[in-house]
């Protein structure tokens, strides 16, 4: 069975997703947004007290907030790192990206592979695949947990909101277009974890979502 633990980190408030299945304690973490010595503890203590191995880096969009820890996480836990590859010019300008928010950090490492729709990935036997969801960026993919009805859905679909897009890359009828033939072809009970704010659900948001009826 997959289990969460949420981290609301960074000036923006993003989600990083510590992912792991409880038998074998194999983990992933999502979007890190560690963004100073003290997120970097908070993380890596939560990993720690859980005994935790951590297997995967993957970030679902390339955005600086969700990409802030990726050299942390990387370079401590020497896990395999996914990424989308048409987000990697805004990875490859993350130092500018968070300068335009006032942000320092330090360049982030590239990824050893890609995510695609065809590749899945296990955490013991609980079994992740991936869904392409452009619209926010370019490259953008959801993480699906079929068997636990798990979808961290990065900024694409939040509690009766959508991802921006007026940042670079982004296109409004592109998103829509995501969600509705990707995400709400899910059936209604699936758990959605966002990039930031609170879970919600498929039904909930087919139901209450303004931007989607």
């Amino acid at each position: 069975m997959i289990k969460l633990e949420i981290f609301s980190l960074n000036p923006f408030q993003e989600n990083t997703f510590l992912v792991w299945d409880d038998i074998t304690l194999e983990a992933m973490v999502v979007d890190p947004g560690c963004s100073n010595e003290n997120e970097e503890k908070i993380v890596s203590n939560k990993i720690a007290e859980l005994n935790l191995k951590i297997k995967y880096l993957i970030n679902t969009h390339c955005h600086v907030d969700h990409v802030l820890g990726n050299k942390f996480i990387k370079e401590k836990y020497n896990c395999e790192f996914y990424a989308p590859e048409l987000d990697i010019p805004l990875l490859e300008r993350l130092v500018d990206q968070a300068e335009m928010f006032g942000v320092r950090t330090e360049p982030s490492p590239l990824p050893d592979k890609y995510l695609t729709e065809e590749l899945f990935l296990l955490l013991g036997d609980c079994k992740m695949n991936f869904l392409f969801t452009p619209g926010h960026t370019p490259g953008e993919y959801c993480i699906i947990f079929e068997k636990d009805k798990i979808c961290i859905s990065g900024d694409v679909l939040f509690l009766e909101g959508i991802g921006r897009t007026d940042l670079w890359g982004g296109d409004y009828n592109t998103l829509i277009n995501s969600i509705e033939n990707k995400l709400f072809v899910l059936n209604d009970d699936f758990m959605v974890y966002p990039g930031h704010g609170d879970k919600t659900t498929i039904a909930h948001e087919k139901n209450n979502n303004p931007f989607l009826k």
